[in-house]
Protein backbone atom coordinates (compact mmCIF):
# COMPACT_ATOMS: atom_id res chain seq x y z
CA UNK A 1 0.00 0.00 0.00
CA UNK A 2 1.23 3.64 -1.44
CA UNK A 3 1.75 6.01 1.61
CA UNK A 4 2.23 9.54 0.48
CA UNK A 5 3.97 12.50 2.55
CA UNK A 6 2.70 16.32 1.29
CA UNK A 7 5.34 18.63 2.25
CA UNK A 8 5.77 22.48 1.46
CA UNK A 9 9.39 23.39 -0.25
CA UNK A 10 11.36 26.82 -1.13
CA UNK A 11 12.32 26.30 -4.56
CA UNK A 12 14.39 29.55 -4.79
CA UNK A 13 17.67 27.71 -2.84
CA UNK A 14 19.39 32.01 -3.07
CA UNK A 15 16.24 33.24 -0.78
CA UNK A 16 17.12 30.34 1.74
CA UNK A 17 21.09 30.90 1.74
CA UNK A 18 19.97 35.04 2.54
CA UNK A 19 18.73 33.93 5.44
CA UNK A 20 20.45 30.98 6.73
CA UNK A 21 24.28 30.58 8.03
CA UNK A 22 26.17 28.73 5.35
CA UNK A 23 27.30 26.52 8.01
CA UNK A 24 23.80 25.83 9.58
CA UNK A 25 22.56 25.33 5.88
CA UNK A 26 25.33 23.15 4.81
CA UNK A 27 24.02 20.90 8.14
CA UNK A 28 20.56 20.94 7.24
CA UNK A 29 21.25 19.83 3.74
CA UNK A 30 23.11 16.86 5.13
CA UNK A 31 20.35 15.72 7.29
CA UNK A 32 17.94 16.35 3.88
CA UNK A 33 19.99 14.16 1.77
CA UNK A 34 20.55 11.36 4.90
CA UNK A 35 16.21 11.59 5.37
CA UNK A 36 17.08 13.12 8.94
CA UNK A 37 15.21 16.13 8.24
CA UNK A 38 13.07 16.87 11.02
CA UNK A 39 9.42 18.30 10.82
CA UNK A 40 11.12 21.54 12.49
CA UNK A 41 13.55 21.34 9.58
CA UNK A 42 11.20 21.53 7.05
CA UNK A 43 9.26 24.76 8.73
CA UNK A 44 12.34 26.41 9.28
CA UNK A 45 13.15 26.36 6.05
CA UNK A 46 9.85 27.25 5.04
CA UNK A 47 9.78 30.23 7.10
CA UNK A 48 13.10 30.82 6.02
CA UNK A 49 11.68 31.20 2.32
CA UNK A 50 8.46 33.13 3.33
CA UNK A 51 9.06 36.23 1.57
CA UNK A 52 9.33 34.54 -1.42
CA UNK A 53 7.09 33.28 -4.19
CA UNK A 54 8.91 30.88 -5.24
CA UNK A 55 7.32 27.69 -3.38
CA UNK A 56 6.41 24.46 -4.31
CA UNK A 57 4.35 21.33 -2.79
CA UNK A 58 6.00 17.82 -3.33
CA UNK A 59 4.20 14.41 -2.84
CA UNK A 60 6.70 12.01 -1.78
CA UNK A 61 5.34 8.07 -2.22
CA UNK A 62 7.11 5.16 -0.83
CA UNK A 63 5.33 1.55 -0.03
CA UNK A 64 4.16 1.20 3.79
CA UNK A 65 7.21 -0.52 5.79
CA UNK A 66 9.35 0.95 3.30
CA UNK A 67 12.41 2.55 3.98
CA UNK A 68 11.65 6.59 2.83
CA UNK A 69 13.59 8.09 0.21
CA UNK A 70 15.87 10.86 1.55
CA UNK A 71 13.71 14.57 1.46
CA UNK A 72 15.35 16.99 -1.46
CA UNK A 73 14.78 20.60 -1.44
CA UNK A 74 13.76 21.21 -5.31
CA UNK A 75 16.64 23.12 -5.90
CA UNK A 76 18.53 20.21 -5.08
CA UNK A 77 16.88 17.45 -7.41
CA UNK A 78 17.50 20.08 -10.20
CA UNK A 79 21.04 19.80 -9.13
CA UNK A 80 21.76 16.11 -8.75
CA UNK A 81 19.69 15.77 -12.00
CA UNK A 82 21.58 17.81 -13.96
CA UNK A 83 24.94 18.31 -12.29
CA UNK A 84 27.62 20.33 -14.23
CA UNK A 85 29.37 17.23 -16.31
CA UNK A 86 33.00 17.72 -17.93
CA UNK A 87 33.17 16.00 -21.16
CA UNK A 88 35.91 15.40 -23.42
CA UNK A 89 34.85 14.14 -26.30
CA UNK A 90 37.24 12.51 -29.12
CA UNK A 91 35.48 13.00 -32.76
CA UNK A 92 37.62 11.68 -36.10
CA UNK A 93 37.44 13.14 -38.21
CA UNK A 94 36.88 16.50 -37.87
CA UNK A 95 33.42 17.81 -37.14
CA UNK A 96 34.01 21.47 -37.77
CA UNK A 97 36.37 20.75 -41.04
CA UNK A 98 35.09 17.35 -42.96
CA UNK A 99 31.89 17.33 -44.07
CA UNK A 100 29.84 14.19 -42.91
CA UNK A 101 26.65 12.97 -41.37
CA UNK A 102 27.93 13.02 -37.92
CA UNK A 103 28.97 17.11 -38.75
CA UNK A 104 25.54 18.44 -37.43
CA UNK A 105 24.93 15.92 -34.99
CA UNK A 106 27.99 16.64 -33.06
CA UNK A 107 27.87 20.63 -33.39
CA UNK A 108 24.33 20.33 -31.66
CA UNK A 109 25.57 18.28 -29.41
CA UNK A 110 28.45 20.10 -28.09
CA UNK A 111 26.40 23.74 -28.52
CA UNK A 112 23.28 22.02 -26.00
CA UNK A 113 25.70 20.67 -24.01
CA UNK A 114 27.50 23.80 -23.43
CA UNK A 115 24.00 25.36 -23.02
CA UNK A 116 23.03 22.83 -20.42
CA UNK A 117 26.24 23.81 -18.03
CA UNK A 118 28.90 21.60 -19.13
CA UNK A 119 32.17 22.16 -19.50
CA UNK A 120 33.25 20.72 -22.85
CA UNK A 121 37.00 19.46 -24.27
CA UNK A 122 37.09 18.51 -28.20
CA UNK A 123 39.97 16.44 -29.77
CA UNK A 124 39.43 16.21 -33.30
CA UNK A 125 41.98 15.61 -36.42
CA UNK A 126 44.25 19.18 -36.56
CA UNK A 127 43.06 20.33 -40.32
CA UNK A 128 40.86 23.72 -40.07
CA UNK A 129 39.62 23.10 -36.64
CA UNK A 130 39.01 26.39 -34.81
CA UNK A 131 40.25 27.38 -30.91
CA UNK A 132 37.25 27.24 -29.32
CA UNK A 133 33.36 26.01 -30.75
CA UNK A 134 30.29 27.74 -28.38
CA UNK A 135 32.90 28.25 -25.61
CA UNK A 136 34.51 24.11 -25.95
CA UNK A 137 38.03 24.02 -26.56
CA UNK A 138 38.97 22.45 -29.27
CA UNK A 139 42.25 20.84 -29.47
CA UNK A 140 43.52 19.33 -33.09
CA UNK A 141 46.10 16.55 -33.22
CA UNK A 142 48.26 15.75 -36.28
CA UNK A 143 46.72 13.56 -38.19
CA UNK A 144 47.22 11.26 -41.99
CA UNK A 145 44.89 10.22 -44.45
CA UNK A 146 43.61 7.05 -44.11
CA UNK A 147 45.28 4.30 -46.72
CA UNK A 148 42.12 3.30 -48.14
CA UNK A 149 40.11 6.45 -48.36
CA UNK A 150 42.32 9.03 -48.88
CA UNK A 151 39.87 12.02 -47.39
CA UNK A 152 39.41 10.68 -44.55
CA UNK A 153 42.16 12.36 -41.67
CA UNK A 154 42.83 9.87 -39.24
CA UNK A 155 44.82 10.22 -35.57
CA UNK A 156 46.12 8.36 -32.38
CA UNK A 157 46.21 11.69 -30.73
CA UNK A 158 48.24 9.89 -28.33
CA UNK A 159 50.70 13.07 -28.09
CA UNK A 160 52.24 14.03 -24.71
CA UNK A 161 50.61 17.25 -25.29
CA UNK A 162 47.38 15.60 -25.79
CA UNK A 163 47.64 13.45 -22.60
CA UNK A 164 48.40 16.66 -20.73
CA UNK A 165 45.52 18.77 -21.85
CA UNK A 166 43.16 15.80 -21.19
CA UNK A 167 44.37 15.38 -17.89
CA UNK A 168 44.21 18.82 -16.93
CA UNK A 169 41.12 18.94 -18.08
CA UNK A 170 39.52 16.58 -15.53
CA UNK A 171 36.99 14.90 -17.29
CA UNK A 172 34.21 13.37 -15.54
CA UNK A 173 34.04 11.27 -18.61
CA UNK A 174 35.48 10.88 -22.17
CA UNK A 175 33.28 10.07 -25.30
CA UNK A 176 35.23 9.06 -28.40
CA UNK A 177 33.73 8.06 -32.21
CA UNK A 178 34.41 4.89 -33.65
CA UNK A 179 35.60 2.59 -35.31
CA UNK A 180 38.98 4.75 -36.14
CA UNK A 181 42.44 5.06 -35.00
CA UNK A 182 41.71 7.88 -32.50
CA UNK A 183 39.92 5.54 -30.24
CA UNK A 184 42.44 3.64 -29.53
CA UNK A 185 44.23 6.79 -27.75
CA UNK A 186 40.73 7.47 -26.37
CA UNK A 187 40.44 4.03 -24.93
CA UNK A 188 44.02 4.39 -23.41
CA UNK A 189 43.67 7.84 -21.59
CA UNK A 190 40.37 6.91 -20.49
CA UNK A 191 41.70 4.00 -18.75
CA UNK A 192 44.90 5.81 -17.36
CA UNK A 193 42.66 8.35 -15.82
CA UNK A 194 40.12 5.93 -14.39
CA UNK A 195 36.88 7.44 -15.91
CA UNK A 196 34.43 5.85 -18.00
CA UNK A 197 34.49 5.54 -22.06
CA UNK A 198 31.28 5.36 -24.08
CA UNK A 199 32.17 4.79 -27.59
CA UNK A 200 29.28 6.10 -30.62
CA UNK A 201 29.98 3.97 -33.62
CA UNK A 202 28.94 6.36 -36.56
CA UNK A 203 30.70 4.58 -39.54
CA UNK A 204 29.96 0.77 -40.54
CA UNK A 205 33.58 -0.11 -42.15
CA UNK A 206 32.63 -3.49 -42.18
CA UNK A 207 30.01 -2.64 -45.48
CA UNK A 208 32.63 -0.35 -46.46
CA UNK A 209 35.86 -2.83 -46.91
CA UNK A 210 34.48 -4.90 -49.91
CA UNK A 211 34.29 -1.92 -51.63
CA UNK A 212 37.58 -0.49 -51.23
CA UNK A 213 39.92 -3.33 -50.39
CA UNK A 214 40.04 -6.89 -49.89
CA UNK A 215 36.75 -8.88 -48.35
CA UNK A 216 38.73 -10.94 -46.06
CA UNK A 217 39.49 -8.33 -43.78
CA UNK A 218 35.78 -7.87 -42.65
CA UNK A 219 36.49 -10.56 -40.44
CA UNK A 220 38.93 -8.96 -38.70
CA UNK A 221 37.51 -5.84 -38.43
CA UNK A 222 34.41 -7.34 -36.66
CA UNK A 223 37.40 -8.31 -34.19
CA UNK A 224 38.68 -4.92 -34.05
CA UNK A 225 35.41 -3.98 -33.06
CA UNK A 226 34.48 -5.97 -30.80
CA UNK A 227 37.77 -5.15 -29.17
CA UNK A 228 37.01 -1.62 -28.64
CA UNK A 229 33.04 -1.83 -27.85
CA UNK A 230 34.42 -4.75 -25.25
CA UNK A 231 36.31 -1.83 -23.53
CA UNK A 232 33.80 0.65 -23.47
CA UNK A 233 31.39 1.38 -20.49
CA UNK A 234 28.56 1.80 -22.91
CA UNK A 235 27.99 2.08 -26.72
CA UNK A 236 25.90 4.64 -28.33
CA UNK A 237 24.72 3.92 -32.16
CA UNK A 238 22.00 6.25 -34.38
CA UNK A 239 19.46 3.76 -35.05
CA UNK A 240 17.71 1.21 -33.78
CA UNK A 241 18.85 -0.97 -37.03
CA UNK A 242 22.47 -0.79 -36.40
CA UNK A 243 21.89 -1.50 -32.12
CA UNK A 244 20.22 -4.86 -34.06
CA UNK A 245 23.21 -5.92 -36.04
CA UNK A 246 25.88 -4.84 -33.21
CA UNK A 247 23.44 -7.41 -30.89
CA UNK A 248 23.79 -10.06 -33.18
CA UNK A 249 27.03 -9.85 -33.93
CA UNK A 250 28.06 -10.06 -29.95
CA UNK A 251 30.16 -6.81 -30.44
CA UNK A 252 29.67 -6.32 -26.63
CA UNK A 253 26.83 -7.13 -23.94
CA UNK A 254 23.33 -6.24 -25.24
CA UNK A 255 22.33 -3.99 -22.07
CA UNK A 256 25.50 -1.68 -22.49
CA UNK A 257 24.20 -0.78 -26.37
CA UNK A 258 21.81 2.20 -26.49
CA UNK A 259 19.97 4.31 -29.57
CA UNK A 260 21.66 8.28 -29.98
CA UNK A 261 18.16 9.67 -30.59
CA UNK A 262 17.54 11.49 -34.00
CA UNK A 263 17.10 14.87 -34.14
CA UNK A 264 17.35 17.72 -37.04
CA UNK A 265 17.14 21.17 -37.27
CA UNK A 266 13.95 22.05 -38.37
CA UNK A 267 14.02 25.79 -38.11
CA UNK A 268 17.22 25.58 -41.04
CA UNK A 269 15.76 22.88 -42.79
CA UNK A 270 11.88 24.09 -44.20
CA UNK A 271 10.13 24.29 -47.04
CA UNK A 272 10.17 27.94 -46.31
CA UNK A 273 13.73 27.96 -48.33
CA UNK A 274 12.27 26.87 -51.24
CA UNK A 275 13.75 29.77 -54.05
CA UNK A 276 13.40 29.57 -57.85
CA UNK A 277 17.22 31.12 -58.49
CA UNK A 278 18.48 27.54 -57.04
CA UNK A 279 16.19 26.14 -58.72
CA UNK A 280 17.25 27.06 -62.30
CA UNK A 281 20.75 26.29 -61.14
CA UNK A 282 20.03 22.90 -60.05
CA UNK A 283 17.98 21.97 -63.04
CA UNK A 284 20.52 23.77 -65.61
CA UNK A 285 17.82 26.41 -66.26
CA UNK A 286 14.76 23.78 -67.19
CA UNK A 287 12.63 24.92 -64.00
CA UNK A 288 9.48 22.98 -65.56
CA UNK A 289 11.14 19.71 -65.82
CA UNK A 290 10.61 17.49 -62.11
CA UNK A 291 13.78 17.57 -60.69
CA UNK A 292 15.46 15.33 -58.30
CA UNK A 293 17.79 15.44 -55.49
CA UNK A 294 20.75 13.75 -53.88
CA UNK A 295 22.66 15.19 -51.01
CA UNK A 296 25.38 13.68 -49.62
CA UNK A 297 29.59 12.53 -49.66
CA UNK A 298 29.75 11.25 -52.86
CA UNK A 299 31.57 7.70 -52.19
CA UNK A 300 31.66 4.61 -53.60
CA UNK A 301 30.02 2.62 -50.57
CA UNK A 302 26.56 5.23 -51.46
CA UNK A 303 25.95 2.51 -54.58
CA UNK A 304 25.54 6.17 -56.49
CA UNK A 305 25.72 3.86 -59.85
CA UNK A 306 22.45 2.74 -59.82
CA UNK A 307 20.90 6.46 -60.22
CA UNK A 308 22.20 6.16 -63.67
CA UNK A 309 20.45 2.97 -64.23
CA UNK A 310 17.34 5.22 -62.94
CA UNK A 311 18.03 8.12 -64.85
CA UNK A 312 18.57 6.01 -68.00
CA UNK A 313 14.88 5.50 -67.60
CA UNK A 314 13.64 8.35 -66.75
CA UNK A 315 13.60 10.68 -70.19
CA UNK A 316 12.69 14.31 -69.30
CA UNK A 317 13.45 14.07 -65.63
CA UNK A 318 16.49 15.98 -64.08
CA UNK A 319 19.00 15.05 -61.28
CA UNK A 320 20.94 17.23 -59.08
CA UNK A 321 24.34 16.23 -56.59
CA UNK A 322 24.64 18.25 -54.05
CA UNK A 323 27.99 17.30 -52.36
CA UNK A 324 31.58 16.45 -53.49
CA UNK A 325 34.07 12.67 -52.32
CA UNK A 326 36.50 10.84 -53.98
CA UNK A 327 33.47 9.36 -56.42
CA UNK A 328 32.88 12.64 -58.15
CA UNK A 329 35.14 12.28 -61.02
CA UNK A 330 33.34 9.08 -61.83
CA UNK A 331 30.13 10.17 -61.76
CA UNK A 332 30.71 13.26 -63.77
CA UNK A 333 31.98 10.67 -66.80
CA UNK A 334 29.31 8.37 -65.90
CA UNK A 335 26.47 11.14 -66.61
CA UNK A 336 28.37 12.70 -69.10
CA UNK A 337 25.62 14.13 -71.63
CA UNK A 338 22.38 13.52 -69.48
CA UNK A 339 20.47 16.34 -67.34
CA UNK A 340 22.58 16.07 -64.35
CA UNK A 341 23.82 19.02 -62.07
CA UNK A 342 27.23 18.80 -59.52
CA UNK A 343 27.39 22.15 -57.24
CA UNK A 344 30.03 20.56 -55.08
CA UNK A 345 29.46 21.44 -51.27
CA UNK A 346 27.09 23.38 -50.15
CA UNK A 347 26.68 24.81 -46.96
CA UNK A 348 24.61 27.38 -44.76
CA UNK A 349 20.93 28.78 -46.08
CA UNK A 350 22.48 27.51 -49.82
CA UNK A 351 22.08 24.07 -48.69
CA UNK A 352 18.89 25.05 -47.22
CA UNK A 353 17.68 26.63 -50.77
CA UNK A 354 19.22 23.53 -52.39
CA UNK A 355 16.74 20.60 -50.69
CA UNK A 356 13.63 22.88 -50.41
CA UNK A 357 14.05 23.51 -54.23
CA UNK A 358 13.73 20.07 -55.25
CA UNK A 359 10.54 17.84 -55.97
CA UNK A 360 11.97 13.89 -54.50
CA UNK A 361 15.19 13.34 -52.64
CA UNK A 362 16.72 10.09 -53.95
CA UNK A 363 19.06 7.80 -51.40
CA UNK A 364 20.66 4.95 -53.11
CA UNK A 365 22.86 4.05 -50.23
CA UNK A 366 22.67 0.57 -48.48
CA UNK A 367 25.54 1.57 -45.72
CA UNK A 368 23.85 4.81 -44.15
CA UNK A 369 23.81 4.15 -39.77
CA UNK A 370 21.38 6.54 -39.82
CA UNK A 371 21.36 9.20 -43.06
CA UNK A 372 21.04 12.54 -41.21
CA UNK A 373 20.25 14.02 -45.50
CA UNK A 374 17.11 12.05 -45.55
CA UNK A 375 16.04 13.93 -41.99
CA UNK A 376 16.99 16.89 -43.84
CA UNK A 377 15.01 16.65 -47.00
CA UNK A 378 12.25 15.22 -44.91
CA UNK A 379 12.36 18.40 -42.87
CA UNK A 380 12.45 20.62 -46.14
CA UNK A 381 9.28 19.04 -46.91
CA UNK A 382 10.64 17.08 -50.06
CA UNK A 383 8.91 13.45 -50.13
CA UNK A 384 11.74 10.86 -50.32
CA UNK A 385 12.32 8.01 -52.06
CA UNK A 386 15.28 5.76 -50.14
CA UNK A 387 16.81 2.21 -50.01
CA UNK A 388 15.44 0.12 -47.36
CA UNK A 389 18.47 -0.81 -45.60
CA UNK A 390 20.74 0.89 -42.30
CA UNK A 391 19.28 3.43 -40.26
CA UNK A 392 16.73 4.78 -43.19
CA UNK A 393 14.35 1.74 -41.74
CA UNK A 394 14.38 3.96 -38.60
CA UNK A 395 13.51 7.06 -40.37
CA UNK A 396 11.21 5.52 -42.39
CA UNK A 397 9.51 2.15 -41.02
CA UNK A 398 7.07 -0.14 -42.34
CA UNK A 399 4.07 1.57 -40.86
CA UNK A 400 4.76 4.95 -42.47
CA UNK A 401 5.93 3.97 -46.07
CA UNK A 402 3.75 5.98 -48.59
CA UNK A 403 2.79 8.46 -45.79
CA UNK A 404 5.72 10.08 -44.90
CA UNK A 405 8.18 8.48 -47.66
CA UNK A 406 9.03 5.68 -49.35
CA UNK A 407 11.62 2.73 -49.62
CA UNK A 408 12.56 0.30 -52.19
CA UNK A 409 14.11 -3.14 -52.10
CA UNK A 410 18.18 -2.33 -52.01
CA UNK A 411 19.83 -2.39 -55.99
CA UNK A 412 16.32 -3.33 -57.57
CA UNK A 413 16.07 0.06 -60.12
CA UNK A 414 12.48 -1.81 -60.83
CA UNK A 415 11.34 -1.26 -57.41
CA UNK A 416 12.74 2.11 -57.08
CA UNK A 417 11.14 3.38 -60.43
CA UNK A 418 7.96 1.82 -59.21
CA UNK A 419 8.04 4.42 -55.70
CA UNK A 420 9.23 6.98 -57.99
CA UNK A 421 7.24 7.31 -60.97
CA UNK A 422 3.94 7.93 -58.78
CA UNK A 423 5.42 10.83 -57.15
CA UNK A 424 6.73 12.67 -60.80
CA UNK A 425 3.45 12.34 -62.02
CA UNK A 426 1.27 13.59 -59.84
CA UNK A 427 1.97 16.80 -57.84
CA UNK A 428 -0.96 16.42 -55.16
CA UNK A 429 0.60 13.18 -54.66
CA UNK A 430 4.48 14.90 -53.72
CA UNK A 431 2.42 17.45 -52.10
CA UNK A 432 1.31 15.76 -49.73
CA UNK A 433 3.98 13.15 -48.63
CA UNK A 434 6.37 16.02 -48.47
CA UNK A 435 3.71 18.00 -45.97
CA UNK A 436 3.53 14.73 -43.77
CA UNK A 437 7.84 14.26 -43.83
CA UNK A 438 8.01 17.52 -42.68
CA UNK A 439 5.27 16.80 -39.30
CA UNK A 440 7.01 13.90 -38.86
CA UNK A 441 10.41 16.21 -38.37
CA UNK A 442 9.10 18.29 -36.27
CA UNK A 443 9.14 15.57 -33.49
CA UNK A 444 12.86 15.54 -33.83
CA UNK A 445 15.08 17.70 -31.44
CA UNK A 446 18.76 17.35 -31.17
CA UNK A 447 18.40 19.22 -27.50
CA UNK A 448 16.02 16.40 -26.59
CA UNK A 449 18.59 13.92 -27.84
CA UNK A 450 21.34 15.71 -25.93
CA UNK A 451 19.25 15.85 -23.13
CA UNK A 452 18.74 12.04 -22.86
CA UNK A 453 22.86 10.97 -23.22
CA UNK A 454 23.98 13.21 -20.27
CA UNK A 455 21.15 12.60 -18.44
CA UNK A 456 20.21 9.15 -18.51
CA UNK A 457 23.12 7.24 -21.03
CA UNK A 458 25.94 9.05 -18.96
CA UNK A 459 24.78 7.86 -16.29
CA UNK A 460 24.36 4.32 -17.16
CA UNK A 461 27.83 4.87 -17.94
CA UNK A 462 29.55 5.82 -15.06
CA UNK A 463 27.23 2.66 -12.99
CA UNK A 464 28.40 0.08 -15.61
CA UNK A 465 31.76 1.20 -15.15
CA UNK A 466 31.78 1.43 -11.16
CA UNK A 467 30.77 -2.19 -11.69
CA UNK A 468 33.97 -3.10 -13.14
CA UNK A 469 36.80 -0.69 -12.58
CA UNK A 470 40.09 -2.11 -12.95
CA UNK A 471 41.89 -2.88 -9.58
CA UNK A 472 44.93 -4.47 -11.88
CA UNK A 473 45.21 -1.18 -12.92
CA UNK A 474 45.50 1.11 -9.71
CA UNK A 475 48.91 1.53 -9.28
CA UNK A 476 49.33 2.84 -12.89
CA UNK A 477 46.44 5.24 -12.71
CA UNK A 478 47.82 6.66 -9.26
CA UNK A 479 51.19 7.13 -11.32
CA UNK A 480 49.27 8.96 -14.37
CA UNK A 481 47.21 10.93 -12.07
CA UNK A 482 50.67 11.75 -9.96
CA UNK A 483 52.63 13.30 -13.30
CA UNK A 484 49.37 15.41 -14.84
CA UNK A 485 47.82 16.35 -11.10
CA UNK A 486 44.61 14.70 -12.10
CA UNK A 487 42.72 14.18 -9.13
CA UNK A 488 40.22 11.40 -8.59
CA UNK A 489 36.53 12.16 -9.44
CA UNK A 490 33.63 11.41 -7.30
CA UNK A 491 30.89 10.10 -9.25
CA UNK A 492 28.42 9.73 -6.47
CA UNK A 493 26.49 12.98 -7.20
CA UNK A 494 26.07 11.80 -10.82
CA UNK A 495 24.16 9.04 -10.34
Amino acid sequence: MWQVRRILIPTNAMAVEDRLRNEELKMLRENVRKGEASVVDIEKLCSAASTSSNMAITDIRHREGEEESPLLLESEVKCSSRPCRRIALFVEPSPFAYVSGYKNRFQNFIKYLREMGDEVLVVTTHEGVPREFLGAKVIGSRSFPCPFYQNVPLSLALSPRIISEVAQFKPDIIHSTSPGIMVFGALIIAKLLCVPLVLSYHTHIPVYIPRYTSAWLVKPMWGVIKFLHGKADLTLVPSGALAKELEEARVTEANKIRVWNKGVDSISFHPRYCSHEMRLRLSNYEPEKPLIVHVGRLGREKSLDLLKRVMDKLPGVRIAFIGDGPYRGELEKMFSGMPAVFTGMLGGEELSRAYASGDIFLMPSESETLGLVVLEAMSSGLPVVAARAGGIIDIIPQDHEGKTGFCFNPGDVDDCLRKLKPLLENFELRATIGKAAREEMEKYDWKAATLKIRDEQYRDAIWFWQKKRPFLLRPFQWLFRWIFKAPEVNYSCFM
